[in-house]
């Protein structure tokens, strides 16, 4: 008998060692045996800790569990009070098109037999069969995009890499997952490890890379541990060294633990970091695909981008091209988070309406009061009120509404929300992680949090002065912390003036 028992961060933090545990020792009580896996979520938050059972006709689970419910698993599983049924079959579940995710929450996240036996390695297989520019024009031909918040072509990366002169190549896994409501990276990496390294690898073998790094936050402990593990098992399996799989082609991977800083998430930053050197962006050009990592081209890519370039690899650039709308092609795994009922990760291809994301996919708000926002993108993205939430989401789409993608983190707010005490937030976020490097952002985010506070207090003449800040900090710095700090400030002003109106009420 089968036990699933998610071992992921969220399941853990939620009771899922304590299940596991208990379950053994009911089992033990009952004189059965059992084999109790970890695997990773099925990405529904509010189900965790679920518990899979494997059965003839499939996967059943009971959610959320826990330690008082582990008897009741063995004497009557099917009047079990949290039975859900067959596990494929939850509506939550169903309804995706699990291609990046399609081995999360199934698989053992460290057997690679059990990888390679879910498609794991085909990718790389083929890989290894082409020329390095196929490869290349594989992944370009897919209309992959970054997954990590810029959008940009992987393929055009890729090939300035592989076309850019010097012996010295690297691959740099972005993985400093700093964004307010974004989870995924570290869920793919917990529960499917190998993926991004088959993605790393095969990154590697396309420009000419033999060395690759991933920069993980130090907030990350699970997935710090899970994918250490699997570095070494790879290493031992012949999946990564000094000849992948047989080939005579060499790739590593090393793993950096980063220190903390939002601002190393941006991929300039990222390098000095790995490189030794405090966390500050450095200037563009020359770009780090020209003369990144220890002036070395260099391919800087997300967790997400570089684990769907296995599908890619395996099925064919047609086959992911197909599923999106207009040049955001593929899937993308949203992350629900916030006020909202069904929070978790929900992979769909591009072209949901935000509206369909929030309230037919999220269920709402958890609190039963009317959604008032939703921000796309991290703590610099900007709010859209239920008057945008026909925008379909896509990465032209979004921008022509006056937002951004960014890593797909969608965090909900209900009308109790204050919209000025947010935007005051965001200013005051990018004041803190601000690198320091160039005035608009150092000084500009400083001043920004002292004119919202003028606001607060009732001066309405400081707000043509906000909006003048904010286009100074948009169009001058260095980098997308000062250069996005403006979206969920301006955004809030602009679609919840009453918010800001109050304030000045109150004060008369």
């Amino acid at each position: 008998m089968k036990i699933y028992v998610p071992a992921d961060a969220l399941a853990r933090a939620l009771g899922a060692d304590a299940v596991a545990a208990a379950l053994a020792a009911a089992a033990a009580a009952r004189g059965l045996v059992v084999q109790i896996l970890r695997n990773g979520s099925r990405g529904m938050a509010w189900l965790e800790p679920l518990v899979e059972v494997e059965t003839p006709e499939g996967r059943l689970a009971f959610g959320p569990f826990s330690g008082a419910d582990a008897g009741a698993l063995f004497d009557a599983p099917e009047a079990h009070p949290k039975a859900l049924g067959l596990t494929e079959e939850v509506p939550f579940l169903k309804r995706q098109t699990r291609l990046t995710f399609a081995r999360v929450g199934v698989i053992d996240p460290l057997d690679l037999a059990d990888y390679e036996a879910e498609g794991g390695l085909a990718g790389l297989r083929r890989a290894l069969a082409m020329r390095p520019e196929a490869v290349v024009a594989e992944v370009a031909d897919s209309g992959l995009r970054g997954r990590g918040g810029a959008g940009f072509p992987t393929g055009i990366k890729w090939r300035t890499v592989a076309a850019a002169p010097g012996p010295q190549k690297y691959i740099v896994c972005n993985a400093d997952e700093g964004d307010s409501g974004s989870f995924a990276d570290r869920m793919l990496i917990e529960g499917d490890p190998f993926a991004l390294i088959e993605g790393m690898a095969i990154a590697g073998l396309a420009v000419g890379a033999d060395k690759g790094f991933v920069y993980i936050r130090s907030e990350y402990p699970d997935a710090i541990a899970v994918l250490g593990r699997a570095l070494a098992l790879a290493r031992g399996a012949g999946l990564l060294g000094a000849s992948v799989l047989g080939s005579g082609r060499g790739f590593d991977i090393e793993l950096r633990v980063g220190a903390g800083s939002y601002v190393c998430g941006e991929e300039t930053a990222l390098l000095n970091s790995i490189e030794g050197k405090r966390g500050t962006v450095r200037a563009k050009p020359p770009l780090p695909a020209i003369e990144g990592l220890w002036g070395k081209p260099t391919v800087v890519n997300n967790v997400l981008s570089l684990a769907t370039v296995p599908i890619i690899l395996a099925r064919g650039a047609g086959y992911y091209r197909d599923f999106g709308i207009g040049r955001s092609r593929g899937t993308m795994p949203l992350q629900l988070a916030g006020n909202v009922r069904f929070g978790g990760l929900f992979e769909v291809p591009f072209g949901l309406t935000l509206g369909e994301i929030v309230n037919d996919i999220g269920g709402g708000t958890a609190s039963g009061r009317p959604v008032k926002a939703v921000q796309v993108g991290g703590p610099l993205g900007a709010w859209f009120p239920p008057a945008l939430f026909d925008t379909p989401f896509g990465y032209e789409e979004f921008a022509a509404a006056g937002g951004l993608i960014g890593h797909a983190g969608l965090v909900v707010v209900d009308e109790s929300a204050d919209m000025l005490a947010l935007a005051r937030f965001a200013m005051e976020f990018c004041a803190v992680e601000s690198c320091g490097k160039c005035t608009p952002c150092r000084i500009g985010s400083v001043r920004g949090v002292e004119t919202l506070d003028r606001i607060a207090a009732g001066d309405g003449t400081a707000v043509p002065l906000l909006r003048d800040l904010c286009e100074t900090m948009r169009l001058g710095s260095l980098c997308a912390l000062g250069g996005f700090a403006p979206y969920p400030v301006l955004s809030a002003l602009d679609h919840f003036p009453q918010d800001f109106a109050r304030a000045r009420e109150a004060a008369e």
